[in-house]
Parts: structure tokens; C-alpha cells; sequence
């Protein structure tokens, strides 16, 4: 099930559903709502985004109230995440999916929104949305890249291909929007040669292993798993977290993978990530490209958990979405 896309005049609602947007200050919040006035979009905000506890959250019922509400409204065409954080999985038990699947609506986020993004996929076949934040529209530089393929995943209808962006960054923009340290890009890694079509599913890495086991899981059958690693973890948490993904037993069946940049903190180069892959023979078979522009470097693209992409070599197509 894929919802309607947006377009100009659409209205989108931001949500808090891990951190508070309380956190964000007001001229990036300004930012943003111009960013996204450019490409027509109005916005609202949930009543609770501003709460913020102990945690930098809020509570369960808070948050849960934002979101089904979102979904709720029909003056609501789309769905955007203010922030990631680390407890959007507290919601997932108590989400009526059902208001969810009768009324499907474009949900848009990253980082911790795995969770979230994730199991609504897996309890009501809606297709969600890997790719920015509220937040991340408040960025003054660099953010042409995200912006191109938010507009052609989430407004437009036609197939498209990925590129590498030109440079990133993985500095605290937020903090000093005047002075950014951009990096030149060495484009997608090509681990392994092949090609491959299927189902997308995927996100944070670690999240996705954490919701193994549970009925918040997606179907991994036959599916082509975009997967990335935050900075905040140990390199070996990735090795361990790809390895329990592996021991799923429908995890046989994946056609191909495609890893997010990494941040430098993790100082995972090609040649070391060739080597940990290397050694997971049920690797030996599969596409394989990495250093692709998603996850907590910046740019990033947005692409669809449950839509539908092709690979061959290093290209890689979306075509339903």
C-alpha cells in the first residue's frame, strides 16, 4: 500500500515521536518551514511536540497521541519526524493500526524512526519513508542533494536513479550553520557485482536487529535491505548486528544489500569493510555497494521501506515507490 504523493499545496504535520522538538532551536525551526514553503508544503505541528522530560522525550501517551492524530486529520497529506533520538519503539505496542491502514499517509524520518517506520510496514503493508527530518530542512548548505531526491521519492511518481552526491559532511551544522566542513565524495563502493530487483526494506541497522523476534518486524523475503551504522556505536556492534540479522531464517532469501555512508568515527574504509563482509560466506553471492548517501552523514537521499528498486552493479533504480 503506498499513500498518495505530495504536492504542491499539500500539508504536512510534524510529529515528535523519539526526542522532543523542543531541542531544535527556533531559527532552524524557520529554516525549515521556508525549505519546505519552497516546495509548497504547509506545516502544522503535533500539540506535544514541545514537551520534553528528564530524557529529552516525552511520554508514551504524549507522543502516541501526536501520531495517530497525524494520521487521523484529513486535512493531513504528510507525516514528518522532528528528530531521531532512541525510544520510538516504546510506541509500537500501543499504535492502533488499524486507524493507521484506513487512513495512509506518507511518514518521513530516520535514525531511531526505524522502529517506528518499520513496524507500521510490517502490521499494515504501508510503505514508509527512509529520509529527513523536520530538522534536517533547517540546514543552510549542502542540502540541495537531500531535498532533489525528497522531491523525487515523495512527489513524483516516476522511476529514478541514484548518483552519489558531490561532497558531504558529518560536522555539527546546527551549531555553526557559516562554517561547514565538506568532504569530496569517492562515490558508491562495489562490493559485490551483480544484479538484483526487490522489495526495499531497511534503516538503522541496530534497530532493525533489535525488532527481530517481535511482531513489529518486517518481511525480509526476497527483499534488497538498505542498511546504515551510526557513529554512536562500535564498529564491532556493526559486525555483530549484521551477523544476528544474518542468522534470520528468511535472511537466505535477500537478493541484495546496500550500506549508508559511515561516519568517519567509525573509520570504516572499503578496504576494512570488504574484509568484515568477506568473512560471512552467505555474503559470498549477493550485490553488495556501500558508501551510498544515507544514514547521519549529510546529504541523504529518501527511499521507500517496502517500494520496490533494481540493482545492477552500481546503479541503483528506484521503480516503485
Amino acid at each position: 500500500m503506498i499513500a498518495k504523493k505530495l504536492h504542491s499545496g499539500s500539508h504536512i504535520r510534524v510529529i515528535a515521536p523519539s526526542r522532543s522538538m523542543k531541542i531544535i532551536s527556533e531559527d532552524c525551526r524557520q529554516i525549515a518551514k521556508e525549505r519546505l514553503a519552497e516546495l509548497g508544503l504547509s506545516v502544522s505541528y503535533g500539540k506535544h511536540v514541545d514537551e520534553m522530560d528528564e530524557f529529552a522525550s516525552s511520554s508514551v501517551e504524549s507522543r502516541l497521541q501526536d501520531l495517530e492524530e497525524a494520521f487521523k486529520d484529513p486535512e493531513v497529506d504528510g507525516i514528518l519526524t522532528a528528530i531521531g533520538g532512541f525510544n520510538s519503539n516504546e510506541l509500537l505496542s500501543r499504535i492502533d493500526y488499524d486507524l493507521i491502514k484506513n487512513n495512509p499517509k506518507i511518514l518521513c524520518g530516520f535514525s531511531d524512526i526505524t522502529a517506528l517506520s518499520n513496524a507500521i510496514y510490517a502490521k499494515t503493508g504501508l510503505v514508509t519513508y527512509s529520509g529527513p527530518h523536520f530538522s534536517s530542512f533547517g540546514m543552510l548548505k549542502g542540502l540541495d542533494y537531500t531535498i532533489e531526491f525528497f522531491k523525487k521519492c515523495l512527489m513524483q511518481d516516476k522511476p529514478f536513479e541514484l548518483y552519489p552526491a558531490s561532497e558531504w559532511a558529518d560536522d555539527p551544522w546546527f551549531m555553526d550553520q557559516q562554517n561547514r566542513n565538506f568532504i569530496k565524495n569517492s562515490g558508491y563502493w562495489l562490493i559485490n557485482s551483480g544484479a538484483a530487483q526487490g522489495r526495499m526494506v531497511g534503516g538503522n541497522l541496530g534497530l532493525l536487529d533489535e525488532l527481530k523476534g517481535t511482531p513489529y518486524f518486517p518481511d525480509i523475503k526476497d527483499c534488497i535491505l538498505f542498511l546504515e551504522h551510526c557513529a554512536e556505536h562500535e564498529l564491532w556492534t556493526l559486525n555483530r548486528n549484521l551477523q544476528a540479522l544474518m542468522q534470520h531464517p528468511d535472511f537466505k532469501t535477500v537478493k541484495a544489500i546496500v550500506f549508508g555512508r559511515f561516519e568517519p568515527e567509525n573509520k570504516v574504509d572499503e578496504p576494512l569493510l570488504r574484509r568484515i563482509l568477506s568473512s560471512k560466506p552467505e555474503l559470498k553471492n549477493i550485490p553488495i555497494i556501500a558508501n551510498v548517501d544515507f544514514g547521519h552523514t549529510t546529504p541523504i537521499i529518501t527511499f521507500p521501506t517496502g517500494g520496490q528498486c533494481k540493482i545492477e552493479n552500481s546503479q541503483i533504480t528506484m521503480i516503485e515507490f
